[in-house]
């Protein structure tokens, strides 16, 4: 896999480093059975790792006037940082972990939607961040290998085309669903993100690869000015 630029001194809430918390995090859970059981684990684990560091989960925002949840807040004693997760999983059955545990994983299916919330996920944290002792990471975990792999040149733009999230790709302004066609699924920017994913576990048989996207938003003084876009 051909590297992509990313900042590996990310850190949480200032005490934990992300790339410390998922080496520590593979360690024993390979494999997550839901996207509430990753962010327990997560959490777990920064505790561990810095337990200085107090972790709450679906904690409401109020940001220009609405209501939203937030996956996990990290509070340091400095600083904070938000933290919401997806996990999209294609099938996949075996054993593993310590202690060893059998997985069942469903295919999710729509890939296109899971860039679609992925996306509008950063776009949430940059409100969210609207303080300066406050930044954000989205993070992405999966076997669906559809989602880091560039599509092949010269097919056919898809409705998902400006929210495609592979290895390599700059997520950047204004992005559209289906060239403009459905207005309530533009989501626009205020970063620019460059997009590199790192391998999580390698099980066997098809669909054992998993690896993580991290997207890291900075904290802005405006953040939580803006309303705009999904």
């Amino acid at each position: 896999m051909t590297t992509a630029p990313r900042d590996r001194t990310a850190s949480i809430a200032e005490h934990a480093l992300l790339d410390d918390v998922m080496a520590k995090l593979r360690q024993y859970r390979p494999v997550f059975h839901s996207e509430a059981d990753l962010q327990h684990s997560f959490a777990r684990v920064l505790w561990e790792l810095a337990p200085e560091v107090h972790s709450r989960l679906e904690v409401p925002q109020r940001v220009a006037g609405r209501s939203a949840y937030l996956d996990l807040l990290c509070l340091g004693p400095e600083s904070r940082t938000a933290i919401e997760f997806k996990y999209f999983t294609r099938s996949w059955t075996g054993t593993t972990g310590t202690p060893a545990e059998d997985y069942a994983l469903k295919a999710h299916g729509a890939t296109d939607l899971a860039r679609l919330h992925f996306v509008r996920d950063i776009r949430r944290l940059e409100r969210f961040c609207g303080r300066r002792d406050q930044n954000g990471l989205a993070l992405m975990l999966t076997n669906e290998a559809s989602l880091w792999t560039p599509p092949v040149p010269g097919r056919r733009h898809t409705r998902d085309h400006d929210f495609r999230i592979h290895h390599g790709r700059r997520l950047a302004g204004t992005l559209l669903w289906a060239e403009g066609t459905y207005e309530p699924n533009t989501c626009s920017l205020r970063g620019t993100y460059d997009l590199a994913w790192e391998t999580y576990s390698e099980q066997s048989g098809a669909g054992g690869e998993f690896r993580y996207l991290a997207v890291c938003v900075g904290p802005s003084a405006t953040g939580a000015d803006d309303a705009g876009g999904a």
